[in-house]
Order: structure tokens, then C-alpha cells, then sequence
């Protein structure tokens, strides 16, 4: 069984990361206009009073007229916080900040965190009870046992709302998918398998508790706690763990672990020893699911067997047990159908879709979003990736179909079809981009030199591109400088990363041989010059580096103007063969994602150029996934008014006709009316308006503002610009880039290197 490695960061990066730009993870926006009097006199007094009454004659109108339906409480007292026990209330609010995250950034869910500081469950009870009105759904976190029991069991008759500990029941659903694939393809009987729980906390009863609704028999199933056995001869148990006690004369794992068909850790690390695997029955299921560290390691069950499948709550084995498949994709279906609970139907359609998303071929789409990887049902796949895009149209149609069949819904869903559609929109586009670009390069790691080595964020990108094993970093930068700032962000100066620098006798030798072969008639420059040049610009090394084949791919910026970088650049390395070369930035924004172009090198861009610039555009916006639906925007739309300006871009629309291109486009026009669907009765003809993907625009400067517009004003997330048409895989990352975006644009470097011949004329 394959390890990948773990990403790693230091704990002042962490710290970092919460406290940069703004404190913490989450921030609240307005989703209306409120920049007039008009709008605030709407969205507050007196407008306001009209919603307030409508509610106070229907309280289901609370759904149509606020966030209530969208909107989930991620509620802790703090007591059982991750693996680190009871460290209060406040102590908890980074990871319920984070939970909220995930609801947003997975099922577009709106979540607030709310820290109970209490330890009595009739406080925290009375607490819910008294603010669920504001929510549409209760998610319990890290709240210890029995409490949680107590506190969720209490709640779920008091609320009208659906009320879920996921550290029960988002576990218990996503091991019951993986449990009911694994006797799949053993060809166990279910209802006759015996299964060993070791572990007696709340997500082991509720895993218990699913395996027994989905067939397991409850006399095969023994559970231990920290005591042994939970036998029916015990004094010891509370009402919780009695349920679970049965007659037998087993008293510890080594007992019961002895011709188990099922192991099910939700205990501590190391604790399944490699001798009690060998007393399994044939073909076992082994599901460690401690963290951070399993009960027993994938090797060390390989050491003594080969006909396990196995699952771990980690993310460098096959099959993580991960309630990020679960817990957003459930709340998003019982959410959309208003659901009363989350009821045992809920939870089963849950686990079965999950199950069955395994067994299902792997789509082209979803192959390349996962990096090419194309996992096959299996040993090693029983549980579907947490970067599968189908999960968000999956998941929650099972949900919500449960949910209107067994009553609980209070809004029906006329078309599941339209709905799935309605679901995959909601995902944020240039994750699932970046998530396959980052596997892909994971399986042919490239070299990327670093520039700009010594600047703090150019620093920790590549340490991040090294410890997520995305490929091999280089940085450009003076040793005793880079040792100074690994310890100000909390690594060991000793940090195993690679430092070049002009001290290099034979790399800069090399490169000055280079350069003046180059440079030396075209710009008359004398030897002493280059070794100049090269001694004294990183940007100049890096880039004979990869010209060199001394590295693969090339990042720099953030320390100087996008313009310098690039001038510097293409004193040592050409344009592609072939190909113009030019700025084109991704935008996402509300799930839309567009390319804009040419925001870097072309001030004012001839017809021809234009032309050229959307064709290059249209095959790199292949690569990314897109199907590439080019306008050439202007100020007018289709000549109307006509101008100078409006002829030059309707010139290129022409020159790109006759080039007889496999790809559709259209112009000139403007940018509402590429984008908008509005506008599509009014040009019939045209099969762009609306539809939009890839926008040309007349000019850089036209370019570079309308992409900072929408970063800044409209809360877009760009990655870019993307340098297109240079003749090797170099990216330059504007000034004041953040770390995200210099790895971002590495990682786009380094796959560039995989799938571009930049021999090759286009």
C-alpha cells in the first residue's frame, strides 16, 4: 500500500496564516446592494418591516426572506477538542472557524461558529434552543462523551432544524460506505461477518449503530473500551455502553480479535498489534481509524498479510475514512429541502451514495480534476477521493430524495435532474483546477527554481511546494540570508532545500558562455558584461537555468514590477516558435470562471495580434479543462456605436474567421453581454453572448484594470497572469503576491514543463 508524504508546516506558519491580513478564517459579507439610501432604506428601516411582518404570520417565510436556509451554527464547548482533550470554549473557535470554512469552500454553505463556554449539558442544551431560530441546521463538534449524546439526543426533540454531531455521524456514515464496498468485493455475507469495535466513544456507537441498520447482527458485533471487552458481566458501564455489552468470555482484543472478519479502530495508535492481524479470518477489513496515527500502519499489516483491505483516517493511504465527504454534502441536501432532521434514512442514503460513487467508472472530467489519476474500484479504492467534484451533485440528491421519501422535508425538489446542475455550480472552479494540476505534477516531479529566494513569501512558497511534495525546489538566493529567514518562520536553518547562487564557479561559467554567445553580437556586450549580468540578477541565473536544462520550470516576481521581471527574461529566453506571447489571467468569481487577456506585454495590440492572442488562449484554456468560447470585447457591441476602436477589434474577429479555427468565438461586444444571459434574445445569432469564457480585450491596460477591479472591488480569485507564448515554463507572479499565489504559479510552471514541448512550434 502506497504512502504519499504529508504536508507539513510549522506551527509560527500556522499561526501566520490565522493572523495574516485579517485575524482568523471567516468574515461576514453583505449578499444585497447597501450603497445608496434606497438600498439601506431596503435592507433595513422602514423596508425591513416588511419581511419581519410576513415572518410573523409564517414562520416558514424566515426561509425566503433571510439566510436562515443556508445557514448552519458550528457549535463547541471545547471539551474534546481534535486529539488535544478539553481546552475550553475559546480555545476551540480555530477549528469551528475552519469547520465553517469547509461547509463554504465544499457545499457552498454559509456557517457561523458559536463557543458554548460551559461544561453542563442543560446550559448548552437551553443555549441551541434559544438562538436555532437564526439557523437552518445544528452541526456539534468536539464535544465529549457522554455529553454529546445527551446534549444531540435532547436537541433533536426540541428542534424543528436538523441537529448533527459530525464526529459521530459523519464518521459513522463515510466507514459504513467504506464497509459495505469492502464486503463487496471480499464477497462477505453481511449479516454474518463479526465485527471488533475498539473503541467506545460516540463515533464508535454511531458507527456501530449504522452497521447494524445496514445488516450487521448486533450479537457479531464485540466493542472494546479502555477496560477490555464491554461484556454484559461488567458493573461498570453507563446506559450508552450497556447497549452494546454481550455475553461472551473474551476480555481483551487478542480474544476478540480472533477470526474477526471486521476491525474497527476508533481508539489509540499502535494498538492492533501485527500478531492479532494474523489471527483474522480470511480476507479481512482493517479500518484504523485513530489520529493522527492509525492502530496498526498499512505496512505493518503488509508485513504478515496480503488479503486486507484496509482504510485509515489518513490522507497518504488509500481509502481515508474523511467526513469532508460527508458532513457538507449533507447538511447542502437537507438543507435545500428544509429538512426537519437528520434522520437513520438520511444517513443510509448517504453512506450508499458514497459507496456507489466508488464503484462507478471514473469520467474523463473528473480524471483530470483529480490530476489523471484514474482510480479503479478496488482494495485501494473503496472510498471516493475528498477532490471528486461529483460529490457535491451526488451526495446531497440521495439526501434530499431520502429526506422527501421518509417525510422529514418540508420543500420538494420537482426536478432532480435540474438540481444536480444547480449543485456542480456551486463549486468553486479553480480549486478543482488546482487540485488536479497539484496531483498531476506529484507523479512527474519537475525542478522549479525560485528567483527571488530571499524574499520572505517566494521563500515560503517553495518550502510549501517541497513539503506538499509538488517537485523540487530551487531557490536563488545567498545561504546565510535563507538561514536567517528559515528561522524566523520557525524552521531549522539545516532545512533540506537547495541554494544556488553566482559562488557556482561552473554553473556561472556556464552561464556566462551562454549569454555571450547570445547576447554578444545583437547587443554588442563584452564577456566581462554577461559574467555581470549573471553574478549580480537572479532573475537573469533562474532563467538560464531552465534555458540551460538545469531546471525544469522557473517562478519569480513579487519583489519587482511584472514588467522588469519580463524584460529581463527575454534577454535570455525567446518566444515560443511559432506563438505570440502574452499575459492571460484566471477570475473566479460566484462560481464563474473567465481568462482574460493580454494584461501584461501588449499595450495596444495589433488585429492580427488579437487574433493570435485568442488562439493561444483558446489551446491553453484546454489544458486547464475548458471548452474555450472566446468575445473580443470593446465599448460597443456588434459596431453599434462604430468607431476606430471598434473596426481594429471587428479586423480581428475577421482574420481569425479565415484562419478557419476549431473553436467558437465571436465579437466585438461588450462585456455584459459575453457574460450575461440577459442578452441572449437579444442576439439570437450569436452562440457567445451569454456563454462567455475567454475574454480578448483591446488593450493591456484594459486588461490588467478589469482583472484588478474584480480582485479588489468584487472579491474575485485570480491566478495569474499566466506568461503564455515564452519558449520555457516561466511564470512571474506580480509585486505584493501573497505565498498562495507564488505556489500557485509554480505549480502551473511545473506542469507546463510536463505537457508543453516548447521545441515544438505551435
Amino acid at each position: 500500500m502506497k504512502k504519499n508524504k504529508i504536508d507539513h508546516y510549522t506551527d509560527k506558519e500556522a499561526l501566520d496564516f490565522h493572523n495574516n491580513n485579517k485575524s482568523g478564517k471567516i468574515e461576514i459579507i453583505s449578499s444585497k446592494p447597501v450603497t445608496t439610501k434606497r438600498d439601506l432604506a431596503l435592507a433595513y428601516s422602514p423596508g425591513v418591516a416588511a419581511p419581519v411582518k410576513e415572518i410573523s404570520k409564517n414562520p416558514e417565510k424566515a426561509y425566503d426572506y433571510t439566510t436562515k436556509g443556508n445557514l448552519v451554527a458550528v457549535i463547541s464547548n471545547g471539551s474534546a477538542i481534535l486529539g488535544l482533550g478539553n481546552l475550553g470554549a475559546l480555545a476551540s473557535k480555530p477549528v469551528m472557524e475552519g469547520k465553517a470554512v469547509l461547509f463554504k469552500r465544499f457545499a457552498d454553505i454559509d456557517a457561523i461558529d458559536l463557543e458554548i463556554d460551559s461544561s453542563d449539558s442543560n446550559e448548552i442544551i437551553n443555549s441551541i434552543k434559544n438562538f436555532s431560530k437564526s439557523f437552518g441546521g445544528i452541526n456539534l463538534e468536539d464535544i465529549a462523551a457522554p455529553d454529546c449524546f445527551i446534549i444531540e439526543e435532547k436537541l433533536k426533540k426540541l428542534l424543528d432544524i436538523p441537529v448533527f454531531h459530525d464526529d459521530q455521524h459523519g464518521t459513522a456514515i463515510i466507514t459504513c460506505a467504506a464497509l459495505l464496498n469492502a464486503v463487496d468485493l471480499t464477497k462477505k455475507n453481511i449479516k454474518k461477518i463479526k465485527v471488533v469495535v475498539n473503541g467506545a466513544g460516540a463515533s464508535a456507537m454511531a458507527c456501530t449503530n449504522l452497521f447494524i441498520n445496514r445488516g450487521v447482527s448486533k450479537k457479531n458485533i464485540i466493542m472494546l473500551d479502555r477496560k477490555g471487552v464491554i461484556h454484559s458481566g461488567r458493573n461498570d458501564l453507563n446506559k450508552w455502553k450497556s447497549n452494546y455489552a454481550i455475553k461472551t468470555n473474551d476480555r481483551s482484543l487478542s480474544d476478540a480479535i480472533k477470526n474477526a472478519d471486521v476491525f474497527l479502530g476508533l481508539s489509540s495508535a499502535g494498538i492492533l498489534k501485527k500478531e492479532m492481524v494474523k489471527k483474522m479470518a480470511k480476507n479481512p477489513i482493517i479500518f484504523a481509524c485513530a489520529n493522527p496515527n492509525p492502530e496498526i500502519t498499512p505496512e505493518e499489516v503488509e508485513e504478515v498479510r496480503d488479503d486486507v483491505i484496509m482504510a485509515t483516517g489518513r490522507s497518504d493511504y488509500p481509502n481515508q475514512v474523511n467526513n469532508l465527504i460527508g458532513f457538507p454534502y449533507i447538511f447542502r441536501g437537507a438543507l435545500d429541502v428544509r429538512a426537519k432532521i437528520i434522520n437513520e434514512e438520511m444517513k443510509v442514503a448517504a453512506a450508499n451514495a458514497i459507496a456507489s460513487l466508488a464503484r462507478e467508472r471514473v469520467p474523463d472530467e473528473v480524471a483530470a480534476a483529480m490530476g489523471g489519476d484514474r482510480p479503479k474500484y478496488g482494495k485501494n479504492y473503496i472510498i471516493p477521493s475528498t477532490f471528486d467534484p461529483r460529490l457535491i451533485s451526488v451526495i446531497p440528491v440521495a439526501v434530499a430524495k431520502a429526506a422527501i421519501k421518509s417525510g422529514v422535508a418540508r420543500k420538494n425538489i420537482e426536478n432532480f435532474d435540474i438540481y444536480s446542475e444547480q449543485l456542480k455550480q456551486r463549486l468553486d472552479p479553480s480549486v478543482t483546477i488546482m487540485q488536479g494540476i497539484n496531483s498531476q505534477i506529484k507523479k512527474n516531479q519537475k525542478k522549479v527554481v525560485f528567483a527571488d529566494g530571499e524574499d520572505e513569501n517566494n521563500l515560503k512558497a517553495a518550502i510549501s511546494f517541497k513539503n506538499s511534495g509538488l517537485g523540487i525546489p530551487i531557490i536563488v538566493a545567498k545561504e546565510e540570508i535563507v538561514k536567517k529567514k528559515l528561522k524566523e518562520i520557525g524552521y531549522s536553518e539545516n532545512f533540506n532545500i537547495e541554494i544556488v547562487n553566482s559562488k557556482d564557479k561552473i554553473l556561472r561559467e556556464k552561464y556566462v558562455n551562454f549569454i555571450f554567445k547570445k547576447l554578444h553580437r545583437e547587443e554588442g556586450l563584452l564577456e566581462r558584461d554577461c559574467d555581470k549580468m549573471v553574478r549580480n540578477d537572479r532573475v537573469v541565473w533562474a532563467s538560464c537555468m531552465v534555458q540551460c536544462g538545469d531546471a525544469d520550470a522557473m517562478v519569480t516576481g513579487n519583489t519587482r514590477r511584472y514588467s522588469s521581471s519580463l524584460k529581463k527574461i527575454t534577454r535570455v529566453i525567446e518566444a515560443r516558435p511559432g506563438e505570440i506571447m502574452f499575459g492571460l489571467n484566471m477570475v473566479v468569481n460566484k462560481g464563474k470562471t473567465v481568462f482574460i487577456a493580454d494584461t501584461t506585454v501588449h499595450e495596444y495590440p495589433t488585429s492580427k495580434q488579437l487574433a493570435e492572442i485568442a488562439k493561444s488562449s483558446a489551446r491553453v484554456v484546454r489544458l486547464f479543462g475548458f471548452d474555450p468560447k472566446i468575445a473580443f470585447l470593446s465599448h460597443s457591441t456588434f459596431g453599434q456605436p462604430i468607431t476606430s476602436r471598434t473596426k481594429h477589434i471587428r479586423e480581428a474577429v475577421e482574420i481569425l474567421k479565415d484562419m478557419k479555427v476549431d473553436f467558437k468565438f465571436d465579437g466585438d461586444m461588450q462585456p455584459d453581454v459575453a457574460l450575461s444571459d440577459e442578452y441572449r434574445e437579444l442576439y439570437p445569432f450569436s452562440e457567445i453572448v451569454g456563454n462567455a469564457n475567454v475574454l480578448i480585450m483591446p488593450g493591456q491596460h484594459s486588461a490588467a484594470i478589469s482583472y484588478k477591479i474584480m480582485k479588489t472591488l468584487g472579491g474575485a480569485k485570480v491566478i495569474g497572469p499566466l506568461l503564455i507564448g515564452l519558449g520555457q515554463a516561466i511564470e512571474i507572479a506580480p509585486l505584493r503576491s501573497s505565498t498562495s499565489d507564488i505556489l500557485n504559479l509554480a505549480s502551473v510552471a511545473a506542469y507546463s514543463a510536463g505537457v508543453i514541448d516548447y521545441n515544438k512550434k505551435n
